[in-house]
């Protein structure tokens, strides 16, 4: 074979094993890009927001347009009553507490702050009371046979506001209200349901939109109807209070039509007198600050539970009864009309909505905490602004301090707490996190007005203020499991 013939052959078989490398190298690559992709759509399944979550935020809103409606109303509605009501209910109360306004020197002016502080109260101690018999319930039952019991309800409540020409039905109104108020602790199960420790946060921070949209949408529609209502009559409430029925009875249709049972049979509980049993310890305090109901956790997570829901409550006993006094503040202090107090709830509405639509719901795991810590901090100089204001400049700048810590603090400890327990746990103890949150509400709102009502808005906010910073140094120190 001469050199030329080899020469020939050697640069063949060079050709031939570089194509062949070239070829595996195309291959692995190929396979590579595979890999990838997969796992991509995998990651992208997993942090994925569950549909059902988008109908829970429909039903959520619907819910909380009717329900804030009556904001900027309620002021104007219990001076109606203080006009009407002379011989009523109204009227007795005012009589049975004259001697102990005179001792502290309370203007008469005030009592309307006094008794809406009671209806507060007694609308959110009736949530505490329903809320966790409610999750119970759905634990055994399912959630959208209960949340259409409570949504129904609402709608009755509704109605008996339209009719409320006394004080006394006025409140027979507001404890049905409260008795079907269970529905949002479901529509938390139901999102923890359908959501994973990945995309939780979103599922959550979708709420707190809700809840933004709700208070921004919901004020404004009361206004409305609140300007252009002939006030001397004796059902100028009654066309607000009709569209709000119109909008809890949307709610239900929705609920029945659109959203789908989140807890399959298999996985419901199926011990239901012990499941009840539980719902019902939630009713006693001890209890449910121990979260007593929930079991087969570890002593680590049952800790976290534990010190979760006291920060939880402690900061909102206090964040409740100022956020309450605060459309009587306005009222009262700045002579704000309705359209001046949905303005003012539009400007935080649309701030909470924006700060929870691109920030809240993008935040990882690992900064939920860090963030309701900050949240904490920013609700301190908010309620202390609010309470030296003299001009309206001073309390927008509250306000929006307290929008922004609004924004995050709820919506986060929620997202905390939801990451304890199984499936067949989650109504629970979300119920009982929502439960201390009532209880909370109940106490925190008539504490507030007693003390707005005998020594004065500017102390009351001041202290007010001071006190959450017990809440939130308890929060930084927090080691969850």
């Amino acid at each position: 074979m001469t050199y030329t013939t080899m020469s020939v052959i050697k640069k063949r078989s060079g050709l031939t094993s570089s194509a062949i490398n070239s070829n595996n190298l195309a291959t692995e690559a190929n396979q590579r890009e595979k890999v990838v992709a997969q796992s991509s759509k995998a990651i992208g399944e997993i942090t994925r927001t569950h549909p059902t979550v988008y109908l829970i935020f429909v039903s959520l809103l619907l819910d909380l347009l009717a329900f804030t409606m009556i904001l900027p109303l309620l002021p104007s509605m219990l001076e109606f009553y203080k006009k009407n009501d002379v011989g009523g209910l109204y009227g007795y109360l005012s009589e049975s507490i004259r001697s102990f306004q005179e001792l502290v020197g309370a203007p008469q002016r005030f009592n309307s702050v006094l008794f809406g502080g009671a209806l507060g109260s007694m609308y959110s101690l009736l949530q505490f009371i329903v809320s966790p018999i409610a999750g119970g319930l759905s634990d055994i039952y399912g959630r959208k046979p209960v949340m259409i019991v409570c949504a129904v309800g609402i709608a009755a409540s509704y109605g008996l506001w339209a009719y409320s020409h006394n004080f006394l039905l006025f409140v027979l109104a507001r404890f049905v209200g409260g008795v079907s108020k269970g529905n949002i602790s479901i529509c938390m199960a139901v999102i923890t349901d359908v959501s994973n420790h990945q995309n939780r946060g979103k599922a959550m921070a979708l709420v707190g939109i809700a809840f933004s949209l709700g208070f921004i949408v919901g004020p404004m529609i009361g206004a409305i109807f609140s300007r252009f209502a002939d006030k001397t009559t004796s059902h100028w409430f009654w066309l607000p209070a009709v569209f709000a029925m119109g909008l809890a009875l949307l709610d239900v249709m929705f609920i029945v039509t659109c959203v789908k049972e989140s807890l399959p049979r298999e996985k419901r509980s199926k011990k239901i007198i012990n499941t009840l049993s539980h719902a019902i310890d939630h009713i006693s305090i001890p209890a449910l600050f121990k979260f007593s109901a929930v079991q087969n956790l570890s002593k680590r997570d049952i800790s976290s539970l534990r010190s979760l829901g006291l920060v939880y409550f402690v900061y909102l006993f206090i964040y409740s009864g100022l956020e309450f006094t605060v459309t009587f503040l306005m009222y009262h202090k700045f002579n704000y009309t309705s359209i001046d107090q949905a303005k003012m709830f539009l400007t935080t509405g649309v701030i909470m909505a924006l700060l929870q639509g691109s920030v809240v719901r993008r935040l990882p795991q690992r900064l939920t905490q860090i963030s309701a810590v900050c949240g904490l901090y920013l609700i301190i100089p908010a309620f202390i602004v609010v309470g030296i204001a003299e001009t309206s400049q001073m309390l927008y700048l509250g306000m929006i301090l307290f929008a922004i810590s609004t924004a995050f603090v709820v919506t986060c400890m929620t997202t905390l707490t939801s990451k304890y327990g199984d499936f067949h746990q989650k109504g629970t103890v979300l119920g009982v996190f929502r439960s201390l949150g009532a209880l909370a509400r109940a106490l925190g709102p008539i504490v507030a007005s007693i003390a707005f009502w005998s020594i004065g808005s500017r102390i009351t906010y001041i202290v007010g203020g001071i006190l959450l910073l017990c809440p939130t140094l308890m929060m930084q120190r927090l080691k969850l499991s």
